[in-house]
């Protein structure tokens, strides 16, 4: 079956609205800054933050659809045999950065790839995930979050969420501080195997199921008190994800390599941030149950 890339689009673009709909309801004062952008090279997006709500200090919801002639090293590193092929991508990605040092950082991603070329046939993949990443862990939030990603899996094998989780594991870690992003999720790539239908209706499941496992948690979360202690840990911690999005993550560096729009592609950064040389926190503390207990490998649901 050829792949609907209509269908495909009119999903994210569904999906983005959905999303900012529901991160304005629940911020209750700001609202998204709209802009629409056009890539010379071919395509576009839709870029949607809101910044200093009363709960988001920065959120971003981004649609894109870009198109090329030759696909960028960072999509064809393992995959070889695609290079020169022109392409198309789209998707929807999003971070929400909030104030209160209690309520966690949030990332998800769901997109698709089409390779083509003449006289062959078209070469697709779906991809995304989520993954959560608390400044002070809570065990209800961790639970919760893993239980809504795995019955997202659920009705497409019951191997699937142990796999995906897995691989979010390996991918949201950054090697030069040998320690995770945060609690994982789910992490996916190069899903084409079941066929279209069933790879996009997983992808489906997947984007539909986001704010089901972060909602919950901020809602939870985004009254309790906090101090300059708490604020400023957050602000260290933060450093961290900028440190993974700047050198390993794939979807910044595929837009950086297709020439896309920078301010767009930055999006996920926190507005504030900070790094420390040699900071340790200190034995016993809260801080330190974050290092010790929660950024360890660790099976949620068992």
């Amino acid at each position: 079956m050829h792949p609907d890339k209509e269908a495909v689009k009119a999903y994210l673009q569904g999906l983005q609205n959905r999303i900012c709909d529901e991160f304005t309801a629940i911020d209750g004062q700001g609202a998204f800054v709209e802009d629409n952008w056009q890539r010379s090279e071919g395509g576009g997006g839709h870029s949607r933050v809101l910044a200093d709500g009363a709960l988001i200090e920065k959120g971003g919801v981004n649609f894109s659809h870009v198109t090329g002639e030759e696909l960028p090293a960072s999509a064809t590193a393992h995959r070889p045999e695609l290079a020169g092929r022109r392409f198309e991508a789209m998707g929807v990605s999003l971070v929400i950065h909030p104030h209160n040092p209690y309520v966690p950082t949030s990332h998800a991603n769901v997109r698709f790839f089409i390779a083509e070329k003449e006289h062959a046939e078209p070469v697709w993949w779906f991809g995304g995930g989520y993954d959560l990443t608390p400044y002070y862990g809570n065990k209800e939030d961790c639970i919760h979050w893993h239980k809504t990603a795995k019955a997202a899996c659920e009705p497409f094998g019951e191997t699937v969420y142990p796999r995906y989780k897995n691989w979010c594991d390996d991918y949201f870690f950054l090697k030069h501080r040998s320690e995770p992003r945060g609690v994982g999720g789910l992490f996916f790539d190069d899903l084409n195997e079941p066929g279209f239908e069933q790879s996009f209706a997983f992808m489906k499941a997947v984007g539909d199921s986001y704010t089901a496992a972060y909602l919950p948690i901020v809602e939870r979360r985004k009254d309790i008190d906090y101090g300059e202690r708490e604020r400023q840990f957050q602000l260290y911690r933060r450093g961290r994800y900028v440190e993974f999005n700047l050198v390993y993550d794939r979807g910044t560096l595929f837009g950086l390599q297709t020439g896309g729009r920078t301010e767009s592609i930055l999006m996920s950064l926190p507005p504030l941030v900070r790094w420390e040389y040699c900071w340790e926190p200190q034995s016993g503390s809260p801080e330190a149950e974050l290092y010790d207990y929660y950024l360890q490998p660790r099976e949620w649901l068992d």
